[in-house]
């Protein structure tokens, strides 16, 4: 093998080499971009005309926002948000339109304070969709409910969803969920399920109760036990009674005394035993 020939073959695994290198870059970029955004990354490669776009797009905004002076919120600031919330979900029962607007203008306010821009709404989902890219999708729907009452065109159930979506990223924002659900509206024929809370017993309480409905079932299924010894109403015991004693049903039989009569026959007639005698002693 010429020198040459060694050459081109030393070249070519390096080729191949830096390919494999770049693709597995690439391919691990991918992942982690996707790990990222979520949802957001498939929504930006299926509006943009390829995925390469799309990744750029999201590499970019990374690149801005890193650029952010971002800032946690204090303890304090956050009991008031939440504060505030609850009187937005409190009030939603009887002026929804009124609140679901108050209800965007909060989540602005706590938008700008944590640092992210206010100005423009896409730029606004550009930024935060680095950090809260899973909860973007109900800001959007929320945002397209609002724009859309403002024509007249949501009814209460739209309103009362989009406060829902609105939620879902003030919670986001706050870093916990110290909001409760929202209420329903008065005559509402949409009804969301609350969920009711499993009642707590004490565990010695649920094993009474339990005895207890175990002892009243074997009550019911158990004949009723009666002492050997005693009979009940339809079983009588023969009358004992003394050998010596006769009963009404066992008569002795009495013995008739004859009648005169019948004695008179019986006795021999005195006359003729005398002449029976006087022969004999003839």
């Amino acid at each position: 093998m010429s020198p040459t020939q060694v050459v081109v073959i030393v070249l070519v695994v390096l080729a191949v080499v830096a390919a494999l290198a770049v693709v597995g870059r690439q391919a691990a970029r991918r992942r982690a971009l996707r790990a990222r955004f979520g949802p957001e990354y498939d929504r930006l490669v299926a509006e943009s005309s390829s995925r390469a776009t799309a990744e750029r797009e999201l590499r970019e905004r990374e690149r801005r926002h890193a650029e952010l002076n971002l800032t946690p919120l204090t303890p304090e600031s956050r009991a008031r948000y939440a504060a505030a919330w609850e009187e937005l979900q409190v009030r939603f029962v009887d002026t929804p339109a009124e609140t679901v607007r108050d209800a965007d203008e909060l989540v602005s306010r706590l938008v700008a304070e944590r640092g992210y821009p206010t100005g423009d709404f896409d730029d606004q989902i550009a930024r935060l969709s680095v950090e809260h890219a899973r909860t973007l999708s109900d800001y959007r729907d929320a945002h397209e409910i609002r724009l859309r009452d403002e024509r007249g065109e949501a009814g209460t159930e739209d309103l009362r969803r989009a406060l829902v979506h609105y939620r879902t990223l003030f919670a986001d924002l706050l870093g916990a969920d110290p909001v409760a659900p929202v209420p329903q509206q008065r005559g509402s024929e949409q009804h969301e399920p609350q969920q009711r809370e499993p009642e707590r017993r004490d565990p010695g309480q649920r094993g009474s109760e339990q005895r207890g409905s175990e002892q009243r079932g074997s009550e019911q299924r158990e004949p009723e036990r009666r002492d050997p010894g005693q009979r009940g109403p339809e079983q009588h015991e023969p009358e004992r009674r003394d050998p010596g004693q006769r009963g009404p049903e066992q008569h002795e039989p009495q013995q008739r005394q004859p009648d005169r009569r019948e004695q008179e026959r019986r006795q021999p007639d005195t006359a003729s035993v005398d002449r029976a005698h006087d022969v004999t002693s003839r």
